[in-house]
């Protein structure tokens, strides 16, 4: 039986195991990859604890910003071919036939598979990929670099879509971490003009390094909300949170212009109360936001293979994962961790 070094979830409530296992097969319509590296998502994290109320099953193998080389594929397969380099993403797969597939709203079809939750994910050195579904990697771009795109990447610039926010406009993000700081590359890039919240003046400092014309330290501002509608004349045009503090959503909505738009898709521990008031007199929208589909991700691919998004990442061993997951949780990493499968 040949083998492969993963990461395995065996119990929600201990370290990942770092051990050999079976090396996948690929079925109908699917491909082998050899991974080379993989983003470490705070989805990851959420998985391997079992915070949601859908859990995954362990054993499993979490991960879905992997980016590897094609080296096997199953019956079927013309899309894809031995040699390329592709990735795997959270929205693995789809039925293709419900209506939202039919309507290219792919993302919230019933029957999706994600990868790294309802199928084994990155963090192994070899991963399965549906060949209809799985990214395509753009040639000559930083591999590393490029795997936080996909979750990170597309989950902000679709986010950022749903903001409705146009050229010139001013656009909020909220929390500067994995995601926030890629956000703000994304919004510059798409033609916004930028304010971001977070609560250190670290996280701040990368902001202005991307882009941010304001940065407001939410910890050190009496009153950020009141910053930011002064500096905006009148507040922002749109908003993304993807911070995981239920406070970061109150003050997202009171920072809107009048009809303005929020995209969420930061999910924190606890709700947060909506003044209903304040958006039915102001006509605010407030909307979820979760990835991208097969297009959102071309596209914010080509925004990345064109210089114009530049993830701030460290590369580690896979055998650090456990240690990366502690760094998550103590906030001590600056943008994203890409684990270097073959270290």
């Amino acid at each position: 039986m040949q083998v492969m070094k993963a990461a395995v979830v065996k119990d929600f409530a201990a370290p990942l195991v770092v051990e050999d296992v079976a090396l996948p097969t690929p079925g109908l319509g699917q491909a082998l990859v050899k991974v080379r590296y993989s983003g470490v998502c705070h989805t990851d994290l959420h998985a391997a604890h079992g915070d949601w109320p859908v859990r995954p099953a362990p054993p499993f193998v979490p991960g879905h910003e992997g980016v590897g080389e094609v080296v096997a594929v199953g019956d079927e397969v013309t899309r894809i071919k031995v040699g390329d380099i592709v990735g795997n993403a959270w929205f693995w797969s789809a039925c293709g036939e419900c209506e939202f597939c039919e309507t290219g709203r792919e993302t919230l079809c019933p029957d999706q598979k994600n990868g790294g939750y309802s199928v084994d994910g990155s963090f192994g050195q070899y991963m399965l990929v549906d060949a209809a579904y799985a990214p395509v990697i753009p040639d000559g771009v930083d591999l590393a670099a490029a795997a936080p795109i996909l979750c990170a990447g597309v989950t902000v610039y679709k986010g950022l879509k749903e903001s409705e926010v146009k050229p010139g406009q001013w656009v909020l993000i909220s929390g500067v971490g994995g995601l926030g700081h890629i956000a703000v590359q994304y919004a510059r890039a798409m033609g916004m003009r930028v304010v971001t919240v977070d609560v250190s003046d670290e996280k701040s400092e990368l902001a202005r390094r991307h882009g941010a014309e304001l940065a407001v330290n939410a910890l050190t501002d009496p009153d950020p909300v009141a910053t930011i509608q002064d500096v905006t004349d009148g507040g922002v045009h749109g908003g993304l949170v993807t911070a995981v503090n239920g406070a970061a959503f109150t003050q997202a909505v009171g920072a809107l212009r009048r009809g303005g738009t929020l995209s969420l898709v930061g999910l924190p521990p606890e709700q947060f109360p909506l003044d209903i008031f304040s958006t039915v007199l102001f006509g605010l929208t407030v909307r979820g936001s979760i990835v991208g589909t097969r297009r959102d991700m071309a596209e914010a691919l080509d925004f990345f293979a064109r210089g114009l998004i530049e993830p701030t990442c460290t590369v580690r061993p896979l055998a650090d994962v456990n240690d990366i997951f502690d760094d998550m949780l103590a906030g001590r990493i600056d943008g994203r961790v890409v684990m270097d499968m073959h270290t």
